[in-house]
């Protein structure tokens, strides 16, 4: 399947209803091992014990994958366990809620899905079951299907290590070890039938550094958000795809440390618009509204393949005849959404002809509320307090500003949206020069992650800053339930100390 041809990806608790669709993708996806799936009383037994360990993924409402696990007490197994072993005979009766590992069953994803990392993402809900539940780690036996093509020449240990140094291609081994899965040890006879094996398998691991050791305590469990902010450096590009190229590059770069939402700058696509720099800036810049939807899509399609939640900086966009600066949210599960600029600056209408927008909402994603403000729309504080009533927890504001001055009138009111609304704001603008893009020649910028200032935050309100005017990432990591014990136990209280009863806002 084409990323262009999916509309939705749905990570989904299995039902036990899904068992026919499940068989099926089990059979095609172990095609090398006749009979090789989980009969209807297997799954069932899986899911009476253990539900939140049985998920599948679902492409357009397909079931395209699924993850099995199950939680023991990993003492209680040798070092050379077997599959059997591990599952107590296929009853599963080796599952222990009192545990402290997850052990992978089973993943498998169907032929026609593979290559649009839905493995990954199969993988990245373990981890995050395995953080919630605080459990020690996670371990499986990890088949290596290709082992039978030199289990002449080499013994299992020899061939692990050439898989390590690249040396052989193993596409399970790979992928595990690409996953921050660790070979812990060799296990012979693992897999009764898995002759590709030669039924060795490789104990791999993954240590949750979150694990804490159970105290009768009561505690609250954290929420965190991990934010990748890209300071997008302008510099001439051939075309589109060169274009698109680059912004790829950041978008893995960031998605490699497992961030969940990605921000590009305001108009980062300004480089385009060389090519027609013969004709006025109001031409120009419509030529360039014409890259809009391609890019849009494109950037759709990283948002699945790499599993992170875009927010699309903004480009030119014509709508019935009118110009208009826009955004897109390509959120991870397939889906769009769409915001504007409301407010234009004075150079932006009379060079341009731009028109502010007139649509503001908060979005909702995998990881809370959140709202977009482009550049000068945060300087008008009625916005974003208008969004903190809809609950966002996050501001975004891709920013463009081309003297230190304009700079900070962009960062200093951000500062300032973090403060008065008890949220956290993140900024990301563009650095270096288009000497052959008119209107566009200069760029000044220090992307910056900003939080109220109480006990439980930065001092200063920074959680993190990038160098100024370099090209770079920038990675924070937000909790969010900190800003449900400010909302309530603050040393001041912004939301709820207002006096609604002498002035009051509201959207028209």
């Amino acid at each position: 399947m084409k990323i262009s041809e999916i509309d939705t990806i749905e990570l989904q608790y299995l039902q036990f209803e899904d068992y026919l669709e499940i068989k099926d993708v089990m059979v095609s996806a172990y095609s090398t091992m006749p009979e090789a799936f989980w009969k209807e009383h297997h799954i069932q037994t899986l899911l009476d014990k253990f539900q939140e360990g049985q998920v599948v993924i679902k492409v357009n409402g397909q079931i395209a994958g699924c993850a099995l696990s199950i939680i023991i007490d990993y003492n209680k197994f040798d070092d050379s366990h077997t599959y059997r072993q591990i599952t107590a005979d296929y009853t599963f009766d080796s599952h222990d809620p009192e545990g402290d590992m997850l052990y992978g069953i089973d993943i498998f994803i169907k032929p026609e899905f593979r290559g649009l990392r839905l493995g990954r993402r199969l993988y990245d809900y373990r981890k995050e079951l395995c953080e919630k539940m605080n459990l020690k780690g996670i371990a499986f036996g990890g088949r290596i299907p290709n082992y039978h093509r030199y289990s002449q020449e080499m013994s299992p240990k020899e061939y692990i290590e050439k898989v390590r140094r690249k040396e052989i291609e193993d596409p399970v081994l790979n992928f595990q070890i690409s996953n921050d899965f660790h070979p812990a040890r060799i296990l012979k006879g693992y897999l009764e039938g898995d002759e590709a094996s030669r039924e060795f398998a490789v104990l791999l691991e993954w240590d949750n550094i979150y694990y804490e050791k159970p105290i009768k305590k009561a505690a609250t469990k954290k929420k965190v958000v991990r934010l990748g902010l890209i300071q997008w450096q302008m510099r001439p590009y051939e075309n589109i795809d060169s274009l698109l190229q680059q912004a790829e590059y950041f978008i893995d770069a960031v998605s490699g440390y497992r961030s969940d939402f990605a921000l590009f700058p305001e108009f980062f696509n300004a480089p385009l618009m060389a090519k027609n720099n013969h004709l006025g800036e109001a031409e120009a810049i419509r030529e360039l509204a014409k890259h809009t939807e391609e890019i849009v899509q494109k950037f759709s399609n990283f948002s699945i393949s790499y599993n992170i939640n875009i927010i699309a900086g903004s480009m030119p966009e014509i709508k019935d005849g009118k110009l208009y600066n826009v955004g897109y949210l390509c959120k991870r599960n397939g889906t769009v959404e769409r915001y504007e600029k409301l407010h234009v600056t004075p150079d932006e209408a009379k060079v341009w002809g731009l028109q502010g927008g007139k649509e503001l909402k908060v979005f909702d994603t995998d990881c809370g509320k959140i709202g977009v403000l482009i550049c000068y729309d945060s300087e008008f504080p009625e916005l974003s307090r208008l969004l903190a009533d809809e609950g966002m927890d996050i501001l975004f504001v891709p920013f463009l500003t081309d003297t230190q001055n304009g700079y900070s009138r962009v960062r200093n009111c951000a500062q300032a949206r973090a403060i008065e609304n008890e949220c956290y704001v993140a900024i990301a603008g563009s650095v270096g020069n288009l000497p052959n893009v008119h209107n566009m020649d200069i760029q000044f910028a220090q992307s910056m992650v900003f939080t109220p200032c109480d006990f439980s935050f930065p001092t200063n309100g920074i959680k993190a800053e990038a160098t100024p005017n370099t090209e770079m990432i920038l990675i924070a990591d937000l909790d969010i339930d900190l800003l449900r014990e400010l909302h309530q136990f603050g040393a001041v209280r912004n939301l709820k100390d207002r006096r609604k009863d002498i002035f009051e806002l509201r959207k028209r």
